[in-house]
């Protein structure tokens, strides 16, 4: 028990591939919270997916996340582990290195994309309620498993909120990553006009790896483009300070590097609590219109402004490319099936364009105007082609909006939904 809340743990056993549902399996865990005063009453499910892919549940603190105690005065709140994360059956680089071939890997990892979360949720759904549909509660990727629940199955849905994630239907990586490198330019060069003393550390720093073998604390070498990655961090409400008061403890003694600057900088670009952010960042655009071939990687050709030495130097985003799995050693058990499904050219559609036009399920959405991670001209055109959608496009918050906003923002998309807003 909680001190806040009322929480009960579920773990169920499911299909590693639901087309074969007899063959082998793996668990799924979900947190299930209520408002302690309310525990015992029936109350409406209302399943949360995280962001990510490969992000846990969040765990419920006093006050957190940021929207849990508005959901609690309604509903009875699922936090699920979605496959491979948290205290589900875990993806780790251990669990990869036993792997025999990279061909094995790879098969088993096509199995951890929306469409196995979705069959997931909804034996999940069969277990908890019965026959009863439930509400979801997507933040970022959790929008785009939405999408793929509304377009395979929505008998099993009542209403849908969801907060920084409606993706392009039929937008390929290419698209995607198109899109995305203007942005993060534009959010790197709004950290440094807040803190233009960065744009130098940051070369600084950056200099100092090109010419010298600096190691993180697990034996990593800390090359210029590993320091790049930081920007992933740009998109967050609070991310300017997070990666202004790492740079600001950057320098220690003599002009080295701080011990204190190196173990965040590893702990940050390591993935070792999620590698399947980086291994399946790129196969969530797969829908069968060839392979994905690095995309963020080939992308990044056309835009010079972001060559190591440009100036001043720009930092990278939610971009994965093919010298991060031979680098870090979070992620180097799972190169050559990186490689892989990077090439692989027959991954079934997530989405359903034509159930999604004459969906029913009411559809509340919040797009962030100025997203780094998820285009907001793709999240709008995605919008106009769902039935039963309701839009609130604003630029009060950044991608973390549904937490940082305190239950405001779920508040809204509850009464968009119901007609209310």
């Amino acid at each position: 028990m909680n001190p806040a809340y009322a929480t009960v743990d579920h773990t169920f056993t499911v299909p590693l591939d639901h087309q074969a549902p007899e063959g082998p399996t793996i668990e799924v865990f979900a947190r299930e919270v209520a408002d302690p005063s309310r525990a015992d009453e029936r109350l409406p499910w209302l399943l949360y997916l995280q962001g990510g892919p490969g992000g846990k549940s969040p765990r419920p603190t006093a006050g957190s996340p940021g929207w849990l105690p508005q959901a609690l005065k309604t509903h009875r709140v699922l936090l699920l582990d979605q496959r491979g994360t948290g205290r589900s059956t875990p993806v780790t680089a251990r669990t990869a290195a036993r792997f025999t071939s990279p061909g094995r890997l790879a098969g088993y990892l096509a199995h951890f994309r929306a469409d196995a979360i979705v069959a997931d949720a909804e034996l999940i759904r069969r277990a908890l309620c019965g026959d009863a549909p439930w509400e979801t509660l997507g933040q970022s990727y959790g929008g785009f498993i939405t999408l793929t629940y509304l377009s395979r199955a929505p008998e099993g849905l009542r209403a849908c909120y969801v907060a920084g994630g409606l993706p392009g239907l039929t937008a390929t990586a290419d698209d995607v990553y198109a899109r995305t490198y203007p942005r993060v330019r534009d959010r790197v060069l709004g950290l440094y006009a807040r803190y233009p003393e960065d744009a130098a550390r940051l070369r600084k720093i950056a200099d100092l790896l090109a010419s010298d073998d600096v190691r993180l604390p697990n034996g990593d070498r800390l090359t210029p483009h590993r320091l790049r990655t930081l920007g992933l961090a740009l998109g967050m409400g609070d991310g300017f300070e997070r990666v202004h008061w790492l740079l600001d403890e950057a320098f220690g003694g003599g002009g080295e590097l701080s011990d204190t600057f190196l173990h965040q900088v590893m702990s940050l670009t390591g993935f070792t609590g999620d590698p399947l952010f980086a291994v399946l960042q790129e196969s969530l655009y797969g829908q069968g219109a060839g392979p994905t071939g690095w995309a963020a990687s080939r992308a990044l050709a056309a835009f010079p402004e972001f060559a190591e030495d440009a100036d001043p130097l720009l930092l990278t985003g939610e971009m994965m490319y093919p010298w991060m799995f031979r680098e870090i050693a979070g992620l180097r058990p799972f190169a050559d099936a990186a490689d892989l499904l990077a090439a692989r050219t027959d991954w079934p559609p997530l989405y359903d364009p034509h159930r999604l036009a004459a969906n029913k399920v009411p559809l509340a959405a919040i797009v962030h105007h100025d997203d780094m991670y998820v285009d907001a001209g793709l999240s709008l055109r995605t919008a106009r082609e769902i039935g039963a959608t309701r839009v609130w496009v604003t630029n009060e918050w950044e991608h973390d909006g549904l937490s940082a906003s305190g239950g405001r923002v779920l508040a809204r998309l509850m009464d968009l939904a119901e007609g209310r807003a």
